[in-house]
């Protein structure tokens, strides 16, 4: 296991704590408060199993992969940042994107 790929493991379930935290900061509490805790990680991660998981159902080629992927983390991203945590958002979407540009790379070469 690389390292990049603990970062990116790292990255993913910070991804889907981040749009459930929002879930429930952003919204009066308890509904639809309770909808989108469950629900926004619930469809990010729906999401990325079927796009973006090596397992999943849909095969797509390494730039659909990548949009899935810039859907979820940047959304994450814009979760904090709408919260009020510019530096947090910024941070994480520096490091997301240093990442997935890494795999991405990867995933070009073993497509060719």
């Amino acid at each position: 296991m690389s390292p990049n790929t603990v970062v990116r493991i790292v990255l993913q379930v910070f991804a889907l704590f981040s749009l459930g935290f929002w879930g429930y900061l952003a919204w009066p509490f308890p509904f639809p408060s309770l909808f989108f805790v469950i629900g926004a990680p619930l469809f990010a991660a729906v999401v990325w199993w079927l796009f973006r998981s090596p397992r999943g159902p849909l095969k797509t080629d390494p730039l659909g992969r990548a949009i899935v992927e810039i859907a979820v983390m940047g959304s994450a991203a814009y979760a904090w940042f709408s919260l009020g945590y510019p530096l947090v958002a910024a941070v994480f979407a520096v490091v997301a994107l240093g990442s997935g540009i890494i795999h991405f790379r990867r995933e070009l070469r073993a497509a060719e």
